[in-house]
């Protein structure tokens, strides 16, 4: 293990490590944009090709399809985690198959030493390129560097999108326990409301307490609408007026592929956004597992 042992090397590291960390999250960040870009390409013309074959589509578009294709459309996370899983799986089997017979581990201690490294755990437990010589020494350290690369990149893009899975439950436990205290609220109200229905023997009292105050308007009851009003002309047309333009909306965004919003504030809480990693899985994927 190459250590520094004197003071200039310890301050050169304080400071090359600022810039050196830096410019390597930033690279993590460079390539988990550009292999999820690559992904969504992938997939968006896999899905293309299904829906061409399936006969769904007129035959006027089938020739033009790429101006028509999908418009809004995003892979679906879990897809995307499957993929990425996959990927990082076989990039780790083989670098196992090739630690175990030039560093003289077992295999299952192989898997270990990749996982700790890929994640940059490092426990340094487990060692590679540390025997002072090895068969085809030029050979291996260039594929020690080609796997520590690769599997660095592709554990890395796997925990962010694990980390858009786990922002995903957390929303769906948020948007549960929102709507159990919604309709605690909603019975709340029901059963506070209820003193404003009209109940059988009621209008008597009412015009006897309407009597006996002189014409007087109760201030609990003013401007509210019993149970037992007729509604006006007017104010139904406003309602549906209101009610069609809602709707209206909702197909237009249905139809746009935007994202459907199920409960009223469970996409604009404290996870719904993000920065780097995580702001590039929000542009890039679909989290909303509904639609899927």
């Amino acid at each position: 293990m190459t250590t520094p042992v004197t003071v200039a090397g310890k301050v050169f590291l304080i400071f090359y490590g600022l810039l050196g960390c830096a410019a390597t999250i930033l690279f993590f960040n460079l390539f988990l944009e550009r292999i999820i870009t690559l992904l969504a390409v992938v997939m968006k013309a896999v899905r293309e090709r299904r829906i061409r074959n399936s006969g769904l589509l007129p035959p006027g578009i089938k020739h033009d399809f790429s101006i028509y294709s999908l418009p809004g459309w995003k892979p679906s996370v879990y897809h995307v985690m499957l993929i990425l899983g996959i990927s990082a799986i076989t990039i780790s089997c083989c670098a196992s198959a090739m630690y175990s017979p030039v560093e003289g581990w077992a295999y299952l201690d192989s898997l270990y030493f990749c996982f700790v490294t890929f994640s940059t755990i490092g426990f340094g437990d487990f060692v590679s390129s540390q025997n002072a010589a090895y068969e085809n020494q030029s050979i291996y350290r260039v594929a020690n560097f080609f796997f520590m690369l690769m599997g660095v990149c592709c554990i890395y893009s796997l925990f962010n999108v694990i980390s858009i899975v786990i922002k995903q439950v957390l929303n769906w436990m948020l948007e549960k326990m929102s709507c159990l205290f919604c309709q605690r609220c909603n019975k709340a109200n029901a059963f506070l409301g209820r003193r404003n229905a009209i109940r059988p023997g009621s209008k008597g009292r009412q015009s006897r307490l309407g009597q006996d105050s002189d014409g007087a308007c109760d201030s609990d009851t003013e401007g509210r609408r019993l149970s037992g009003e007729m509604i006006s002309m007017k104010d139904l047309a406003a309602s549906n007026k209101v009610s069609l333009a809602l709707m209206q909306k909702q197909l237009s965004e249905s139809a746009n592929g935007y994202p459907r919003t199920v409960c009223g504030s469970s996409r604009h809480n404290e996870f719904s956004g993000g920065v780097g990693a995580l702001g590039i899985m929000n542009n890039r994927l679909a989290e909303t597992s509904n639609s899927r």
